[in-house]
């Protein structure tokens, strides 16, 4: 009889070789923002077959998965060393998340594992649980992994298993391979998520972005993008949190918003990158959304498009958290385009490519929202009259009735 340890072995190693080397095609007529691409790049299947199976026959005969993987998501981004770099969210079968570096050469296909995930240090207070990184190259010569550590609130109610308190760790690396844990951050609010460091000092200090009174824990409490200074990072303490995008009723936003990867400085402002949440009847959605801030002053928004940059679409729009698209890394090249890594429902990444100039473009002369639906109807009207002069005699144009 063949031995059938091996023939599924090589049935394994043969299935991931062709996930990992299938190519990525664009998907053309886009929205002429950015153009998403057919495949998904990291899936929990692009994970090493090495971590998930003892591959000793003696010890595991039936060649069954040991350690299982749930998702491999939100992921931060990072050029490094001529490689497109993602610093993933792997969740494994137990709920557990942990850090891992993939790789790929073009950016959009082809990403490959490190082989080893990330071996995070810990504090004096262990993590539960870590997650959602945002890496962030910083003018100080390091660079920065900022994340979500939770552990069990310990002043929840007896039995209640499920009371977290979220607070935002500290890493930073030289290459990648060996990280050194700092402090958690410390600030005035009682829980922190989707907290992201700014590449430059501000006034000789570090500069936050964080999300105060996290509407996660308490909803409807508190509300937006906020922003402190620390002068130590190896210490970081924010005495005072100011809100520079708060949500709005009736937004994209309404519930909780908070920022993504670090912004892109661009010759007209910084570029943001953030996510909003609304609820609906079916529970929240998450969609990407783009702001600018001011050169000089960080904190000033100075265009905000309305509505949503980025939503879930078809098979997006289905996983563990349905119904959400989530963004914590971007890569910008000195040509100026840009690779958006973005992740759907909690479960696996995408790639989504455009240019600095189609950004710029898009963030500065999109409408802004004007918060009511009369507004909208104007918006549109406006629109309709100017395109009802331009090249009204050109049959390729639209006919107005």
């Amino acid at each position: 009889m063949p031995n059938q340890f091996k023939t599924r072995l090589q049935q394994l190693h043969a299935m991931q070789q062709a996930l990992l080397t299938k190519p990525n095609k664009k998907i053309i007529n886009g929205n002429g923002v950015f153009d998403r691409y057919e495949n998904t790049i990291l899936t929990a299947a692009h994970t090493p077959v090495f971590w998930r199976y003892d591959l000793n026959e003696t010890t595991n005969p039936f060649l069954m998965e040991r350690v299982g993987i749930n998702a491999t998501f939100n992921a931060g981004a990072i050029k490094w060393n001529n490689k497109y770099l993602l610093v993933a969210r792997v969740e494994g079968a137990d709920r557990k998340s942990f850090f891992a570096v993939a790789e790929s050469v073009n950016g959009i296909d082809n990403f490959t594992f490190w082989q080893y995930p990330v071996l995070m240090p810990e504090t004096e207070v262990r993590d539960t649980n870590i997650y959602d990184m945002r890496l962030t190259a910083h003018e100080d010569g390091w660079i920065y992994g900022l994340f979500c550590t939770e552990r069990k609130d310990p002043n929840a109610p007896p039995g209640d298993q499920s009371a977290a308190v979220a607070q935002c760790g500290i890493t930073r690396t030289k290459d990648l391979l060996q990280w050194e844990r700092l402090p958690d951050l410390k600030t005035p609010s009682a829980q922190q998520r989707n907290v992201v460091l700014h590449p430059e000092f501000v006034r000789g200090q570090y500069a936050f972005y964080t999300r105060p009174q996290d509407s996660f824990i308490e909803a409807g409490e508190g509300g937006g993008i906020g922003f402190g200074l620390a002068p130590d990072i190896t210490n970081a303490v924010i005495e005072k949190e100011t809100v520079i995008d708060p949500r709005v009723y009736h937004s994209i936003f309404e519930m909780k918003n908070g920022l993504g990867p670090a912004p892109i400085k661009t010759g007209k402002g910084w570029l943001h990158l953030a996510h909003g949440v609304r609820n609906t009847a079916a529970g929240l959605r998450y969609t990407l959304y783009m702001f600018m801030t001011d050169l000089k002053d960080i904190t000033k928004v100075i265009h905000k498009p309305g509505g949503y940059f980025l939503a879930p679409e078809g098979e997006e729009r289905i996983g563990d958290v349905s119904n959400v698209v989530f963004s914590n890394g971007w890569i910008m090249e000195e040509d100026g385009k840009v690779f958006i890594y973005y992740a759907s429902s909690d479960s696996r990444m995408h790639v989504a490519t455009s240019t600095i100039n189609q950004l710029i473009d898009y963030v500065t002369n999109t409408p802004e929202d004007g918060w009511s639906s009369a507004a909208s109807v104007d918006l549109i009207n406006s629109i309709i009259d100017v395109n009802k002069l331009i090249n009204a005699e050109d049959t390729l144009q639209p006919k107005f009735v």
